[in-house]
């Protein structure tokens, strides 16, 4: 079993930015993918970034690539989102998942997820 806590979400203005944090406990964090996903109201969850286990590699949604980065520090068991230059179209509830995978970009492949943080970008 692994547990993930996000925090960090809030409101902030167009062009403003976050750092979202997910800290994980239980099973070995250096085991698991990691990935943020995000659901809109009225939405699907859908895709936000990835990174390995190794934190070598990391994959963004095209929506998000340059200006959000992932990243992991194993040491803590924590991964963060930074979050730069939002727009109104960033505002979702914001989710930390780990996978057994080295990463995933779909959410079929997340075995485990957190209760998620809201993220409201004002225009």
């Amino acid at each position: 079993q692994v547990q993930l806590v996000e925090s960090g979400g809030g409101l902030v203005q167009a062009g403003g930015s976050l750092r979202l944090s997910c800290a994980a406990s239980g099973r070995t964090f250096s085991s698991y993918g990691m990935g943020w996903f995000r659901q809109a109201p009225g939405k699907e969850r859908e895709f936000v970034s990835t990174i390995s286990t190794s934190g070598r590699s990391t994959y963004y949604a095209d929506s998000v690539k340059g200006r959000f980065t992932i990243s992991i520090d194993n040491a803590k068991n924590t991964v963060y989102l930074q979050m730069n230059s939002l727009k109104p179209e960033d505002t979702a509830v914001y989710y930390c998942a780990a996978t057994p995978r080295l990463y995933g970009l779909n959410v079929g492949l997340y075995d485990y997820w957190g209760q998620g943080t809201q993220v409201t970008v004002s225009s």
